[in-house]
């Protein structure tokens, strides 16, 4: 049976291309007789609101959509990630990281070597991946540290990796051009690539609807899949809703939200079969994956 998902974070008001998430995950489930879950991410204590984890609710009832089963919370799903990272841990390929974003701007900018340049910017220079044993364990009883993974070293383990989109074909993974990513912050206790991974497979979901900025982000995903044994679904990246000037919706840019679109009396149902004809407000398209 197909299973999808919508999985928000509740740090701010959703957006058209929120919606558009949803109703395609949505719709991909219901027409094929499968399960459609909501799953809230909200591991993030500083930023997520129980406001606007209300907020989205009303959003998606709003659209339309209705979702199967109860609401899961990441926040109530932590064993899981705990026992992930032991599991990763137990494979030599995780390392203590004690950098703050400062010190890794100033190790990049005093760097002599090739711009340290990944598929979603600045890749982390390795610098704690350096420290000896003895030191790590002495820095990890007194300082704050998040939890990065050898990527070289997972490489290795994993060896030659593919994911399918059904949009885009069979793709050869890349996770080494990301770098050393954070699999767990020192202000969390899982990185959206560790806690997506390990969610998607527990729940299991088989394919997959995302935004097409998340297409790098894949790779990385794939590759702890292979590590820790699970599934790989079935990939469906699609357009991102851009403005006339090419600029993504964001909510740090105040893109319009559905909110305030559902406040002001429009209608949710109508909205969302505009969004699945592709019919957009004025000033706004769906970029070409």
């Amino acid at each position: 049976m197909m299973v999808t998902r919508f999985a928000p974070s509740p740090t701010g008001a959703l957006h058209l291309g929120h919606a558009l998430s949803a109703i395609r995950a949505h719709d991909l489930a219901r027409a094929s007789d499968g399960h459609f879950l909501l799953r809230i991410e909200d591991i993030d204590g500083v930023r997520s609101r129980p406001e606007h984890v209300a907020g989205l609710i009303d959003d998606l009832t709003w659209l339309g959509l209705r979702w199967d089963g109860p609401v899961t919370y990441q926040s109530q799903r932590l064993p899981l990630y705990a026992e992930a990272l032991d599991r990763l841990r137990a494979l030599d390929v995780l390392y203590p990281c004690f950098c703050t974003r400062a010190d890794i701007a100033r190790e990049i900018a005093a760097s002599m070597a090739a711009p340290h340049a990944g598929p979603n910017g600045l890749v982390y220079p390795g610098t704690c991946r350096r420290l000896g044993h003895g030191e790590r364990e002495r820095r990890r009883e007194v300082e704050q540290h998040a939890w990065r993974i050898n990527i070289a070293r997972a490489v290795d383990i994993a060896g030659s990796l593919r994911w399918t989109d059904a949009n885009l074909g069979e793709i050869c993974a890349n996770p080494a051009a990301h770098g050393d990513v954070v699999l767990a912050r020192k202000d969390a206790p899982a990185s959206y690539h560790l806690a997506v991974t390990i969610d998607d497979a527990a729940q299991g979901v088989t394919d997959v609807v995302r935004g097409r900025d998340l297409i790098g982000a894949t790779d990385i995903h794939r590759l702890l899949q292979a590590l820790l044994a699970l599934p790989t679904p079935l990939y469906h990246h699609h357009g991102l809703i851009v403005g006339m000037d090419g600029q993504r919706l964001a909510k740090r840019q105040n893109a319009p939200t559905l909110a305030a679109l559902r406040e002001g009396a429009e209608d949710g149902a109508a909205l969302a079969c505009r969004l699945r004809a592709g019919a957009l407000p004025i000033g706004f398209r769906i970029e070409n994956v």
